[in-house]
């Protein structure tokens, strides 16, 4: 039996507390199955600590200069105060191109008992890592233009073309510190090495972190609007559930590179997912006489997920940060009902993992636009 896991795969997370230097017919499915292992507790000794703002401001100052006492690995690896600015050295800097961005409180306290706000930002391969603290009284797109010049400066790297983010209350004050510094602001759910590395520093940092609120609800919480009516030019004429092998989603993956084709893919080593080659993804074939040019739209939306709600009899596109449109309809029998909710089982037993074709034909061998997609919830913070 070929099984499926999916977990974050943390070993391309530095430590959080040093500076960061041809679709076919439905098939029976074979089983996925979907488990999530304890994760690494990683270690980088490379640089030294440096201090946030939720420590404290005020200290005594000595008469006399004491001399520094050594900071052995295991005490800045249990440090959660600290602050990452890492690049890969493996990595060249002008490669990245794209970051990935998240500027918002945390549930943790300063010492004026105001939450601390925190800016994250990496690339989607987390060969770029950077974190650091601010008080509440600072947030503006003034002070997220001069952070951004500052990782820039620090770590040596080009600006960056576009920053993607995923908060729609950020909206303003991100796109306005990027067109400061003339970079694309694109709002995107489709910042899954940031998701999930929010998750890992929630469990790793945030709750060893002596401000720490347990309980403390997100302050910007993620939006989920009612789905509306999708335009008029992007209707395919037909659509059907499908199953790939993964050999086959994986094949069209790396077309995306090799080939002109639209479409996105996503790091399918950094979810951590160790699938067999055989075992069958659930997707999406869309099929129109203007396949390219429905493509080329679809391009243009940071498609994230596709959503069987049977309630509804429809099925629900999720777009950018909190666009749902309903992308198709189906006449609400006992048999369609089972499919869509089969559909939705096989998704949830790959670990939400899932595509959209886009095809001249349903029985065509080849893709003009292909999207790997995933279910995901959103980052506890």
């Amino acid at each position: 039996m070929t099984t499926l896991r999916l977990s974050f795969n943390s070993t391309r997370i530095k430590q959080p507390i040093t500076t960061f230097n041809s679709s076919t017919k439905i098939q029976s499915s074979q089983s996925c199955r979907n488990t999530t292992p304890s994760r690494k507790k990683l270690r980088n000794s490379h640089f030294p600590p440096c201090f946030s703002v939720s420590e404290s401001s005020v200290s005594s100052t000595p008469l006399q200069a004491e001399p520094e006492k050594p900071v052995l690995d295991d005490e800045a690896d249990d440090d959660p105060t600290a602050e990452l600015s890492y690049l890969d050295p493996e990595t060249d800097p002008d490669s990245i191109t794209e970051w990935e961005v998240d500027f918002c409180s945390r549930p943790i306290l300063d010492i004026r008992g105001k939450k601390i706000w925190e800016l994250v930002v990496c690339d989607n391969s987390l060969s770029l890592q950077y974190t650091k603290y601010f008080p509440n009284n600072v947030i503006n797109s003034v002070t997220l233009k001069n952070a951004i010049v500052s990782i820039c400066d620090e770590l040596g790297v080009p600006l960056p073309q576009k920053i993607r983010f995923f908060r729609s209350q950020m909206q303003t004050i991100i796109t306005r510190a990027c067109n400061e510094l003339a970079i694309k602001p694109i709002p995107s759910k489709r910042c899954l090495s940031l998701v999930l590395w929010l998750e890992e520093r929630y469990e790793t940092v945030y709750t060893r972190h002596p401000g720490f609120q347990k309980g403390s609800k997100p302050l910007l919480s993620l939006d989920n609007p009612f789905p509306m009516e999708l335009p008029e030019n992007l209707y395919g004429e037909k659509w059907a559930f499908v199953q790939l092998p993964y050999s086959v989603v994986r094949e069209e993956v790396l077309s995306l590179q090799t080939r002109f084709t639209f479409g996105a893919s996503l790091d399918l080593d950094l979810l951590g997912i160790e699938v067999g080659e055989k075992s069958l993804i659930p997707g999406l074939a869309v099929a129109s006489s203007r396949a390219k040019p429905l493509a080329a739209w679809m391009n243009g939306l940071e498609v994230c997920s596709i959503e069987a709600d049977t309630s509804k009899a429809c099925l629900v596109l999720s777009v950018g940060i909190s666009t749902r449109y309903i992308y198709a309809t189906y006449k609400k029998t006992p048999v369609t009902t089972s499919e869509a909710e089969a559909w939705e089982a096989a998704k949830k037993a790959c670990g939400g993992l899932h595509f959209l074709a886009i095809q001249d034909d349903l029985d065509s061998d080849d893709c003009v636009g292909f999207w790997l997609l995933l279910d995901f919830p959103p980052p506890p913070v």
